[in-house]
This record gives C-alpha cells, sequence and structure tokens, in this order.
C-alpha cells in the first residue's frame, strides 16, 4: 500500500511538473495566444458580419420581389424601389466590411468573383433581356459573373442623372423583363450571401429559413464550417496545422485587401483618368465599384474598417493585443496607418469616377497601397518570428 501511494506520487508530481512545464514554454504560450485570437476572430468579427450581409440579403431579394408583384398591379412606386435601394446599401455595407477575410469559402467556392465581379455586362445584359422578351428560359446560374451579384442590382435599382453627379432611385418605368432579371439576379445574390455566412458557421447554425434557401438552390456547405476549422487549428481535421497558421491567414487577408483597395479600386481608375480626356474618364469608369449608386468611397471605407475589425478585433485576445505584446511600435504602427487610411478617403469626393484624380485619391493610392500594406507586413512579421 505504502509502495503504491509512492508510485501516485511520483506520477502526481510528474503531471503537475509537465503542466507547468507546458504552461510556461514559449512555443504553448505562443500557440494559446493564437488560438484565443483565431475563436474571438471568428465568433466576434467574421461570422456576425457575414450573418448581417445574409439577413439583409433576404431583405433584398424580397424588395425586389415585391417590386415586380406591384408592377404587374400598375402600382410600383418610388418608395417600393427605395427599399430595394435601402437593402442593398445595408448588405452592401457588410460585404464591403467582410472584404478583409477574403480567403476560405470566399475564394475557394468563388463567391466573391460571383457576387462582386465589375464592370457590368450591359451588351449581354441586354441580350439576356431580348431573350426573355422573346420567351426564353433563363437561370441566373447560367450568366456570366458581369451579369451577377452586387453590381447588376445596383444597375437595376439606381440611376444617375443627367450631370452623373447625383444617385437617384430608378425611376418605375420598368419592362416586365427587367423586373424578372432583377429577381433573378437579386434571388442569387442571397443564395450566395447565405451560402458564405453558412460555409463560415456551420450549415446547422443557421436559421430554419436560410437552410430551406440553401436546400432550393442546392448548396451544400460543411456541418463544421470554416470557423471551426480556424477555431481548432493544430487539431485534427482542421486545415490549418497550427495557430500561427490561422493568424498569418487572418493578417495575409488584412494585406490583400489593402493592397486592393490602394493599388486597384483606387490606383486603377487614378491611373485610367490621368490624361484628363473624357475618354480617359470613360476608361476609367470602368474600373470602378459601386458606379450607379455613388458608394464608392463608402465602399473603400469600409474595406479598412473590415481591416481595423479584424486587426483590433473586439477584445483583448486580437492581433493588435499580441503585436503590441512584442513590439509596441508596430501595432502603433498599423494603427495609424489604419486611421490615416480612413482620413484620406474622407476626403475624396463623389463621384469618383470625376474625382479619381484629386488630390486626396492621388495621395489615396500611397497611404493605403503603400503605407498601411508595409505596416500589416511588419506586424505579420511579428507574427510569423516569434
Amino acid at each position: 500500500m505504502k509502495k503504491t501511494l509512492i508510485y501516485l506520487s511520483v506520477a502526481a508530481l510528474a503531471a503537475v511538473a509537465c503542466e507547468k512545464n507546458s504552461n510556461t514554454d514559449p512555443a504553448d504560450q505562443k500557440e494559446k495566444a493564437f488560438r484565443s485570437i483565431a475563436e474571438q476572430y471568428v465568433t466576434e468579427t467574421v461570422i456576425p458580419t457575414y450573418k448581417g450581409m445574409a439577413e439583409q440579403s433576404v431583405t433584398l431579394a424580397a424588395a425586389c420581389a415585391n417590386m415586380q408583384t406591384k408592377h404587374e398591379s400598375n402600382q410600383i412606386s418610388t418608395a417600393d424601389i427605395r427599399k430595394a435601394c435601402d437593402a442593398w446599401i445595408a448588405c452592401r455595407k457588410y460585404w464591403e466590411q467582410s472584404e478583409a477575410f477574403l480567403f476560405g469559402p470566399a475564394k475557394d467556392r468563388n463567391i466573391d468573383p460571383h457576387i462582386d465581379s465589375w464592370p457590368l455586362d450591359k451588351t449581354q445584359m441586354q441580350v439576356l433581356l431580348d431573350n426573355i422578351r422573346k420567351g426564353q428560359s433563363w437561370e441566373a446560374s447560367t450568366l456570366g459573373y458581369g451579369l451577377l451579384g452586387y453590381h447588376a442590382t445596383e444597375y437595376m435599382i439606381f440611376e444617375l442623372d443627367a450631370t452623373e453627379k447625383n444617385s437617384l432611385v430608378h425611376k418605375p418605368n420598368y419592362t416586365s423583363e427587367e423586373l424578372e432579371y432583377l429577381c433573378g439576379v437579386a434571388d442569387d445574390l442571397r443564395n450566395q450571401c447565405v451560402y458564405l455566412y453558412a460555409c463560415w458557421a456551420g450549415k446547422d447554425s443557421v436559421s430554419k429559413e436560410m437552410q430551406d434557401i440553401l436546400e432550393d438552390a442546392e448548396l451544400s456547405p460543411s456541418v463544421d464550417g470554416y470557423g471551426w476549422e480556424m477555431i481548432h487549428s493544430g487539431s485534427a481535421g482542421s486545415i490549418f496545422k497550427t495557430s500561427q497558421a490561422s493568424v498569418e491567414a487572418l493578417l495575409q487577408g488584412c494585406i490583400d485587401i489593402a493592397d486592393e483597395v490602394g493599388n486597384t479600386k483606387i490606383g486603377t481608375p487614378n491611373k485610367a483618368a490621368s490624361a484628363g480626356t473624357p475618354e480617359a474618364i470613360e476608361k476609367a469608369k470602368n474600373h470602378i465599384e459601386s458606379p450607379y449608386s455613388l458608394n464608392s468611397i463608402v465602399d473603400f471605407t469600409d474595406n479598412i474598417i473590415s481591416i481595423e475589425k479584424a486587426y483590433k478585433g473586439n477584445s483583448s485576445a486580437s492581433v493588435s493585443a499580441y503585436v503590441k505584446s512584442v513590439d509596441a511600435s508596430a501595432d502603433a504602427e498599423v494603427l495609424e496607418a489604419i486611421a490615416a487610411a480612413k482620413a484620406v478617403l474622407a476626403q475624396i469626393p463623389e463621384p469618383f469616377a470625376l474625382n479619381a484624380t484629386c488630390d486626396a485619391a492621388n495621395r489615396a493610392v500611397n497611404v493605403i497601397g503603400t503605407d498601411l500594406v508595409a505596416a500589416l507586413e511588419k506586424a505579420f512579421a511579428k507574427i510569423s518570428d516569434q
């Protein structure tokens, strides 16, 4: 009996020693910190954003269906169209504030190009409308990306005035074919938004209404979801071998959208319009997002907010907190670069198509495409090197 007690005591001491070593080992501490960052990122930033977008996409599709019903009875009004516009703006905001996390399902399942390609292919849209008029059947799933998503929907519910300086609610003078197209595209946008939410949250975590939408659209997200993969990084079954890999993916997403906003969304129109000729300005328009709602600057700003949310998080378990713990100056540089990006964007007036080469737009290319990217890359190095 005494011998057994001795064995048990030795075993207990060994267990305590192992636990102590695990708790003080730098690698273990780092992995624990990264796991906490990934969990708060998924549960407090990514999933709530996609949930809001999915809900607003359902509202948008319903508003478009209401427009079609009202049109059939000659009762469609500006107020009906405005409801669709308001839902589009709300849905769009969630999407733009998610673009720091376009990795994973948005990329792997082609949801990003499906719902956010531009410019709109007006030539093919007219062909489609003519075919609808002739009674030919069609499905949104058969269309090219230039006829789908946010920008196709935007074109059908917003319009510019004669000066192209003001965005208005579309006139109620739709044809039946146009509204059939609008409803098909809005339904398809809703399906993809719900799909993206379910891909992160897991199929069983979305509402019954959304599960029915997925079933009708024959879209099948996994039961656990991509969020589970990040939260359980390092576990058997996760595509992330370590929690560090999941945090690196988080930061790389921030770097990618900062580069896109500065060097593509702003930089490409800025370069195209630099000649200052009518032809150059027209060319620049083809590279501008949200040109009919005049929502471009809001889009850009929401992209920066997506970086801010991903980096700062909503709790102490954030990338910002970790980077600050190892290099306070590197963290401060990122936060200052985010603030500078938002400040310079606030100085660019709409329509962006007519102001793509203003002083603030010129500066925004470097402030966002160079400075913010560099600050985020420095933070990435702190995550990877520690």
